[in-house]
């Protein structure tokens, strides 16, 4: 399988660990010019923006870990965007999670894993 292939299954895996989770997928793969936020979800009132990441190994250190600030910077960008173009304000509850996923098909979910707006 091609990367893009194995991340679809991968968003696909974490979509479904967040609804068993009660946790509801608005959107995948949201798009703007700053970047992409791989899955928009609700979690009662809080909307979660989470970046999903897969390693084959452990060699290159734990999926999580591939969440740079950088890459951060780049999702709390989106989410801004995400914001306007919907129309919510200043009182919406926002978190940026993680979701790890390992070659065992363990899912580590990383709730709050960064933050800043």
């Amino acid at each position: 399988m091609n990367k893009r292939t194995v991340g679809t299954e991968y968003e696909s895996r974490a979509c479904a660990y967040l609804e068993e989770h009660g946790i509801r997928v608005l959107e995948r793969n949201f798009r703007s010019r700053h970047g992409e936020i791989d899955i928009i979800a609700l979690d009662g009132d809080t909307l979660v923006f989470a970046e999903v990441k897969y390693r084959r190994t452990n060699d290159l250190g734990y999926p999580q870990e591939a969440v740079t600030a950088s890459k951060q910077r780049t999702i709390m960008k989106t989410a801004a965007v995400y914001l306007m173009l919907r129309g919510l304000g200043e009182g919406t509850v926002c978190r940026f999670d993680v979701i790890a996923c390992y070659m065992n098909d363990e899912i580590r979910h990383f709730i709050n894993a960064f933050g800043g707006m």
